[in-house]
């Protein structure tokens, strides 16, 4: 079974690079055309594209944030709903069931630390991780390979899904129309600032490391 769901997901990610459907999410005007141009098959395409490219390392930002800029607010915030609950399982049951003596040495840090507050708080962590990360693949995977239950994870993912996909749904567009509008010269002197704020952060978190040695 493991062998069969394996290939299964190869085969997926195969028949995505040769159709062009990678390709096709790496240019978001072609995405728009595309799924326009499908119709209501175009709701399938984009779920069944979410749910089987996300969890193996696309981005699940590139489908949210395209929703809106295709679609209504209301209809792109349940397709990314459907999307990333669709992934999220996907993640969950791969890391659970297939993987999970691979992938269960290679969970982060940051999110083994929660493990404790999972066992003691399962729906509360679930909800929150989520609220706060969203639906990076090596969070799915860390709730694949920890011991919460599948109805837990589930439900405790849609809860913290709502507001951030809401709230990009909603504003998805307009944000994207003011960036558009933001002179170069205003990115560039931003990306300067955050650059330097990123440096001072490291250069104080380096002295008070040496400072406790």
């Amino acid at each position: 079974m493991r062998v069969a769901l394996v290939g299964l997901v190869v085969a997926l990610l195969l028949a995505a690079w040769r159709t062009g459907v990678l390709r096709q999410f790496a240019d978001p005007a072609s995405v728009r055309l595309t799924l326009l141009a499908l119709g209501p098959w175009g709701y399938v395409a984009f779920v069944l594209a979410y749910a089987a490219l996300q969890p193996f390392g696309v981005p699940g930002t590139v489908f949210v944030m395209a929703a809106p800029l295709i679609w209504p607010w209301p209809v792109a915030f349940a397709l990314s709903m459907v999307g990333t609950m669709a992934a999220s399982v996907v993640g969950f049951s791969f890391a659970r069931f297939v993987a999970r003596d691979f992938i269960a040495p290679r969970i982060p840090e940051r999110f083994r630390r929660y493990d404790e507050a999972l066992a003691k708080r399962a729906f509360a962590t679930v909800f929150t991780l989520r609220l706060i990360f969203w639906m990076p693949p090596l969070l799915h995977a860390f709730f694949g390979v920890s011991k919460v239950r599948f109805a837990t994870h589930f439900w405790g993912s849609l809860a913290g899904y709502v507001i951030p996909l809401l709230l990009v749904s909603y504003f998805g567009e307009r944000t994207f129309e003011a960036m558009r509008r933001v002179p170069a010269e205003q990115w560039a002197l931003g990306g300067v600032a955050a650059a330097t704020v990123a440096l001072l952060v490291w250069a104080w978190r380096r002295r008070a490391a040496s400072r406790a040695d």
